[in-house]
C-alpha cells in the first residue's frame, strides 16, 4: 500500500489536479468518477481531505465508501 501525507492528498482536490481524492480513517479514495464529487465538492465538502470527522453529518454510512477504490492510505 502507497503512503500519502496530507499535502499530497490536499492537491488531488480536483482542482489542482485532475484526481480527486478523499480520506476516511486513514484510507485514501479514488472518486475523481463519481458524479456527486464533480469539481472536487460533494455538498459543503471538498475534495482533497480527511473526512472521518465529518461522516457523521453525512445523511449515509460508512458504506458508501465501499464502492470506491483505495488508492493508499494517510500518513500523518
Amino acid at each position: 500500500m502507497e503512503y500519502f501525507s496530507k499535502n499530497q492528498l490536499a492537491l488531488r482536490n480536483g482542482q489542482d489536479r485532475d484526481e480527486i481524492w478523499v480520506a476516511f480513517e486513514n484510507k485514501i479514495y479514488e472518486v475523481t468518477q463519481s458524479k456527486l464529487w464533480k469539481n472536487g465538492k460533494h455538498y459543503e465538502h471538498w475534495a482533497g481531505q480527511d473526512l472521518t470527522d465529518e461522516l457523521s453529518d453525512a445523511p449515509h454510512g460508512i458504506k458508501v465508501f465501499d464502492k470506491f477504490t483505495v488508492v493508499g492510505e494517510l500518513r500523518n
